[in-house]
């Protein structure tokens, strides 16, 4: 995985230099309210160090719809090249009016970044590690604070220190990350998919996951654009083909190896009592019990349930799945090589897309064949025919090598433990015809050896296994088909310009946020960023000087001959480099442990040093006493708030919204961090003067608690899962299904 491990790297510079601006202006704002004699204009002082905050609010509110319409890529390298002119305009500012301008300019790259730089991550790295990845940006943030403070910190010793060199350095790390960004960094392939450029994403991926076997993902990342449909969960037992066996209702999966192939028996019932079994839910358990069960969301329940139900080592981990040990990557030598997979000259016209062969011949990149080919003929076949085999379906076992029975289907690994696969279904209409279509299918091995319930017919020990299946329809296969029609007739399967045409069809980006799933993802997102900046980062940054020089530590320092300036520094680039072990240890347990179990872990650790502060600037004691234990809990928070409330946010941002409006819903949660860091900055001073310090803190402990139900009732854990499953999950839970199947 060394190709998603460096891009992450690189990606995650944007982030370094945000941390190097913030810890910049905070020890150049001493030498530029001297320089221009601010004392006395306190407005604009703080307009010299909010204006990138203010830049980074403005281009926020459209970042990320443009980054849906021109691509991730583009706007990082804006961002970069926004950061480079914004340092070499502050390395030359004649007056604070200039200075202000590129302030400005700096916080339009800093907004760019923070808001797309977690999107960019999270498109690119595989599952099981996409937690660790999508945590760097908070490490190289600090980082970068660390290499600023300790450079602020050098320049301060001299007589005359410059403040114009201390912000204009930007621009060189700037360069390099312009160079990367305009050189190394490629396009995500999910935004490359869900534009059509098929031989383009197919080429990333290659070059991320290091290897030429794509296929499956290709796959998985198409069927992510149709994310907003109905989705139905139905279950399965999955085991080998038995030649007595009947056929009828079984979905029928071939391995590589000449006559070896898999069934999966639809579990009577299935279609909703599969929560009760295959994800773990008793039938009512969610509904019964204790109060917290019931206020719980669906689709915490249901993803915690899986990961709760996991065979071996978890979600997290690196193994195959054992749902189908022997099947391999059916499309990468059937069907979805664009290049391999010319069809012959007396099959041509069965190649053609749903609408003429312009459509086929307009596909980019000089594709001559569709994404998965099925080759479609359409007879009309009235209900009396049923003993007929429809020519359709023994094309879908050439040109997918699966069929049999009356469901096909073929099936891939995508991560996770995770399998995708197409079930081919026939079906008469009231007219009486009989029509097939196909439907796609996440599945998922579940921990309990199926087969003892003869769900599957008799089968030796272990072999059969219970599968959890989300079914909606495929995005590859779009169009339900009269079986067994004239030859001549266009295919069945799509090419990449009319999966893209079929997907944009929808209507406006803003519409789908209209969609359940969507509404429910987006106000989980928009509230954890909420409750993180109510959660008192910003009030305890601000007193950390404070505290620790009542520690004594600035008194120790200042015994080194260090003044008063940088003294203050480097108290500050002490209190960043404690937070780097920590963030460390989550982007460890990031994979591991999960999201979810993070915050839950970290929360009321935050809730503790937050009521240890107040006890100690209420309660009388020694001033050795109040130090040491202020000293303690501002520690403590710092450590764990960057293990948990800091990165974990924007890491769940990016991972719940479909592709087509990840950028869209990533900007509107990424505008409500930077309008709720305003209110927080704006509003401390005021808080501080009408309640006291003891008084600000008691608030920041009670958002932490409502934080902590909040994250308890409303946030799934995603660990280890494709994005396009999750996004999934949350079409499911907020359509109710859960509470309808346990009805």
């Amino acid at each position: 995985m060394r190709g998603a491990v460096l891009v992450a790297v690189a990606a995650a510079i944007g982030n370094l230099l945000q941390g190097w601006d913030n810890a910049t202006i905070a020890g150049a704002v001493l030498y530029i309210k001297r320089e221009f004699h601010l004392e006395t204009q306190p407005a604009i002082e703080g307009l010299v160090v909010a204006t990138s905050l203010i830049g980074a609010t403005i281009i926020t509110t459209f970042s990320g719809p443009v980054a849906d319409v021109v691509g991730r890529r583009p706007m990082l390298i804006a961002s970069s090249l926004l950061y480079f002119l914004g340092g070499l305009t502050m390395l030359w500012s004649p007056n604070v009016y200039m200075l202000l301008l590129a302030r400005l300019v700096d916080g339009f790259g800093v907004g760019l970044a923070v808001t797309l730089v977690p999107v960019y991550i999270s498109e690119t790295a595989p599952p099981e590690i996409r937690g660790l990845l999508n945590t760097l940006p908070q490490f190289t943030g600090s980082f970068g604070m660390c290499m600023s403070y300790c450079m602020i910190f050098a320049m301060t010793l001299n007589p005359d220190p410059s403040w114009r060199t201390m912000l204009g350095v930007l621009f060189a790390p700037s360069l390099i990350y312009l160079l990367l960004t305009v050189f190394y960094l490629p396009e995500s392939p999910r935004w490359l998919v869900s534009k059509g450029r098929m031989k383009e994403a197919r080429v990333v991926l290659e070059m991320l996951r290091g290897r030429e076997d794509v296929s499956g993902e290709m796959a998985l990342l198409v069927e992510g654009l149709g994310s907003a449909g109905e989705t139905e969960i139905e279950e399965y037992v999955v085991g080998p083909a038995d030649g007595d066996q009947e056929q009828r209702d079984t979905v029928t999966l071939y391995g590589p190896e000449q006559g070896l192939s898999w069934v999966a028996q639809p579990v009577a019932g299935g279609r909703g009592s599969m929560l009760g079994s295959a994800l773990g839910l008793q039938p009512g358990s969610a509904r019964q019990g204790s109060m917290f069960d019931m206020m719980k969301d669906p689709v915490v329940a249901l993803l915690g349930s899986v990961h709760e139900r996991l065979p071996g080592d978890g979600a997290g981990s690196m193994r195959g799945s054992t749902l189908f040990p022997n099947l391999g990557s059916m499309l990468s030598v059937a069907g979805w090589d664009e290049e391999s997979v010319a069809p012959d000259d007396d099959d041509e016209d069965e190649y053609l897309s749903d609408d003429d062969d312009d459509d086929q011949a307009a596909a980019p990149g000089g594709l001559e064949a569709p994404l998965l080919s099925r080759q479609s003929t359409e007879v009309e076949t009235r209900a009396n025919n049923k003993n007929e085999v429809p020519r359709s379906q023994s094309s879908m076992q050439r040109f997918s090598s699966v069929g049999g029975g009356v469901d096909a289907a073929s099936t891939m690994g995508i991560g996770g433990g995770w399998q995708l696969a197409w079930k081919w279904t026939e079906k008469v209409g009231p007219d009486g015809v009989k029509r097939g279509g196909v439907k796609r299918m996440y599945l998922h091995e579940e921990g309990v050896p199926g087969g003892a319930d003869g769900a599957a017919g008799a089968g030796g020990p272990g072999e059969y296994v219970h599968a959890a299946a989300l079914v909606s329809q495929s995005m590859l296969y779009t169009k339900d088909v009269l079986i067994g029609q004239s030859p001549t007739e266009p295919a069945f399967a799509n090419p990449p310009e009319a999966v893209a045409t079929k997907a944009a069809a929808t209507g406006p980006p803003w519409r789908e946020l209209l969609e359940p799933g969507v509404r429910h993802a987006l106000f989980c997102g928009v509230m954890i960023q909420i409750l993180q900046q109510f959660s008192g980062i910003n009030g305890v940054l601000y007193y950390t000087p404070q505290i620790l020089d009542q520690a004594g530590v600035s008194v120790l320092l200042a015994g080194l001959g260090l003044s008063a300036d940088s003294t203050a520094i480097l108290i500050s680039g002490l209190t960043t480099l404690l937070m780097m072990p920590s963030i460390g240890i989550a982007m460890r347990l990031m994979d591991v442990a999960g999201r979810r179990s993070l915050l839950l872990w970290t929360i009321p650790v935050l809730i503790i040093s937050l009521l240890i502060l107040i006890v100690s600037n209420v309660v009388p004691m020694d001033t050795n006493v109040h130090a040491a234990l202020s000293t303690v809990s501002v520690i403590l928070y710092f450590c764990t708030f960057v293990m948990g409330f800091g990165p974990i946010p924007n890491i769940l941002c990016a991972e719940i919204f479909p592709t087509r409006v990840r950028g869209l819903c990533i900007a509107i949660c990424s505008l409500t961090f930077w309008i709720c860091d305003i209110i927080v900055t704006y509003s401390l001073p005021v808080l501080l003067n009408s309640i006291g310090l003891a008084g600000v803190f008691g608030i920041y402990a009670c958002v932490c608690c409502l934080a902590l139900v909040f994250v308890a009732l409303k946030v799934p854990e995603t660990k280890g899962l494709p994005l396009e499953v999750i996004i999934e999950f949350f079409n499911v839970g907020a359509k109710g299904l859960p509470e309808k199947a346990l009805d």
